[in-house]
């Protein structure tokens, strides 16, 4: 039901379609080669352009295939989440192409506003239609221009357009913010880690004295010992009983993240060594090298708890030469995550044995007190991090209720006219 006020017309009627160029057309007559929008390039909100191509057109057709300030970027396809996905063109590139996986919608400013256009195509309303009528095959999807031009464009006022399209940026530049601040913290993490696990920059001890002195070398194998995580389980055994920690949590954090476990059945007697406080573990394997042998290190106490067989546990045999908050970070610095990386043998599929990480990874460690204070340090970075990455998942949510509402008619914006 369309609410009152509003219309609900087919999109040819409100806005021009327009098809991009297609690249790899031979013998063109007075050619120009000019910068052209990719998939890659329209995300789902905004434009990347720090990776523009260029493609060759006829200077004739120049006009037809380049965008207008105003213009509304949708995707052809893809990925499910590239369906229709896209922005504003802005004009911050003039000339620019696209090419034909990605449509130029040029709205009829008397009808429809661009940023109110885009948002709606961007909500649950809009990839809804998307999903609901497009070509489909193993996670990719696709639309042709027909079926974009019978998309159902919910019609508000003009003003009432605008005046949505307004409230929704202000949340769209909160989410920018927080974006840039996220991506500050997560280079300011990464600079530290390079200086003080380095021995680059040494930090101040209790006393206010620089913490000075030879770091120690050490391999894995003189300071612990390898365990296996779960074998021998059937499908048939997970999903209930004892919590066990999974592969992805593992990969996903350097501190093993006790809110994302899984569960499985371990019968008394089974040879199944449950982990404990200071475990650290690793990644066996995986198809992209760099991603091999990925730690996580468990910081917390545990009653029982188990590790996957997709990893194996490293438990030190005190934490007097390591300690677990150091080796957290220690182990997924550039320079570990570059040593432990090389180690992996494979071809198609990359594998970790015990032995090569612990007895060819070498690594150098500071005084325990040098320790402690690094992974203070660095953790208070983290915690900074986390708590950016939570107020971004937020807004975003925020967001897409409030376009929920907004761009169905279920709550209505206060136009000026009616506020004096």
């Amino acid at each position: 039901m369309v609410p009152e006020g509003w219309e609900r017309l087919p999109l040819e009627r409100v806005a021009e379609i327009r098809s991009g160029v297609a690249k790899g057309k031979k013998n063109l007559k007075d050619p120009v080669r000019l910068p052209y929008l990719r998939v890659a390039n329209v995300q789902d909100g905004h434009v990347v352009l720090d990776d523009i191509k260029e493609i060759e057109i006829e200077k004739s057709k120049i006009d037809r295939y380049s965008l207008k300030k105003g213009d509304v970027l949708m995707n052809e396809g893809g990925d499910f989440d590239k369906l229709g996905r896209g922005d504003v063109w802005l004009g911050q590139i003039e000339p620019c192409l696209h090419q034909n996986h990605v449509f130029a919608v040029r709205p009829n400013p008397n009808i429809i506003d661009s940023f109110y256009l885009a948002a709606l195509a961007a909500s649950n309303y809009g990839k809804t239609y998307f999903l609901g009528c497009a070509k489909r095959s193993t996670n990719l999807a696709s639309i042709n221009s027909t079926q974009l031009k019978g998309f159902p464009v919910l019609v508000p006022p003009l003003q009432e357009q605008k005046k949505m399209a307004q409230l929704l940026s202000t949340w769209d530049k909160a989410i920018t913010t927080t974006e840039q601040l996220l991506a500050n913290s997560q280079q300011q993490k990464k600079a530290l880690m390079q200086q003080l696990l380095t021995g680059k920059k040494r930090l101040l001890d209790e006393n206010g004295v620089r913490f000075s002195g030879e770091w120690s070398r050490y391999k894995l194998k003189d300071i612990g010992n390898t365990f296996s995580g779960l074998t021998g389980k059937s499908k048939a055994d997970f999903g209930k009983g004892t919590p066990y920690i999974p592969y992805k949590n593992i990969f996903k954090n350097s501190r093993t993240d006790l809110n994302e476990l899984d569960y499985v059945e371990v019968n008394e007697g089974e040879n199944q060594s449950a982990v404990k406080f200071g475990d650290i573990f690793f990644t066996t394997s995986s198809e992209v090298i760099e991603e091999v042998g990925m730690s996580s290190v468990l910081i917390d106490d545990v009653e029982t708890l188990y590790l996957n067989s997709f990893c194996f546990g490293f438990r030190l045999n005190d934490f007097e030469t390591l300690t677990p908050q150091f080796a957290q970070h220690l182990f997924r610095s550039e320079s570990s995550r570059r040593k432990i990386s090389k180690l992996g043998q494979g071809a198609t599929r990359y594998n970790l044995s015990k032995k090569q990480l612990t007895t060819r990874f070498e690594f150098k460690v500071p005084p325990i007190n040098e320790q402690i204070k690094i992974a203070s340090v660095l953790s208070n970075a983290d915690n900074v991090t986390a708590q950016l990455s939570k107020q971004l998942v937020r807004l975003k949510y925020e967001k897409k209720a409030l376009m929920q509402q907004l761009l169905t008619g279920k709550r209505r914006v206060k136009l000026d006219k009616e506020a004096t």
